[in-house]
């Protein structure tokens, strides 16, 4: 099964998508992930992403596909995959698409994780982290012992300094601009299915599971 999965930042995105591959036996395949490795072995793909990042500049959607076509060939996702953060345009739908039909496969669902934004600004405004071993903790829904201190390791919390309202409600604002002509392209296909995900973790995954038809 080919899965795109789509949600703001902060929806739980990741950790649905990390319950996904373990339930589905599919990689999560992230694009900045796969960059970021292939720059890191000093690939010759690598170099040529090196010489679009280092500058600022965005990385060629041939050079994206090449890595994707490479990915997809690899056993582990022979029988499908959960593309994380690709595509982020009609374009580059079109050729995942094209890539996709090349090996007699195609996008089955389009899992769109559904959160308001007021609920988006309370998890981001009450989260802490520690600074000592990265335990995250939220003011209302896994307090620590102390406002300010990690029950882990007695490290001090801090809030992050990307974690206020008007950091949430800009990128937000941006997701929603760029994630809705995907929705519309993947739509007119009958392939979106709005997930809720509000609620506790198991909750949100047996809402996915039931929108991808899973048992």
């Amino acid at each position: 099964m080919d899965l795109i999965l789509f949600g703001p930042p902060g929806a739980g995105k990741g950790t649905q998508a990390k319950r996904l591959t373990e339930m589905l036996s599919i990689p999560q395949i992230s694009t900045g992930d796969m960059m970021r490795a292939e720059r890191a072995i000093g690939s010759e793909l690598g170099k040529k992403f090196d010489h679009f990042m280092s500058q600022g500049l965005l990385v060629p959607d041939d050079l994206v596909l090449s890595l994707f076509a490479q990915r997809l060939a690899q056993d582990d996702a022979k029988s499908g995959a959960i593309f994380d953060g690709y595509p982020r345009t009609a374009t580059q739908a079109e050729a995942l698409d094209d890539l996709l039909k090349s090996r007699e496969r195609k996008i089955e669902k389009v899992v769109s994780i559904e959160v308001p934004l007021e609920e988006m600004i309370e998890r981001a405004v009450g989260r802490r982290s520690c600074q000592d071993c990265g335990h995250v903790y939220h003011l209302r829904y896994n307090p620590p012992p102390s406002p300010d201190v990690c029950g882990a390791c007695s490290g001090s919390l801090v809030q992050r300094k990307d974690d206020t309202e008007e950091t949430v409600r800009t990128r937000f604002d941006e997701y929603l601009a760029k994630t809705a002509p995907l929705l519309d392209y993947y739509g007119k296909r009958n392939l979106v299915v709005p997930v809720n995900g509000v609620g506790e973790l198991d909750l949100v995954t047996t809402r996915i599971k039931e929108a991808i038809g899973v048992s």
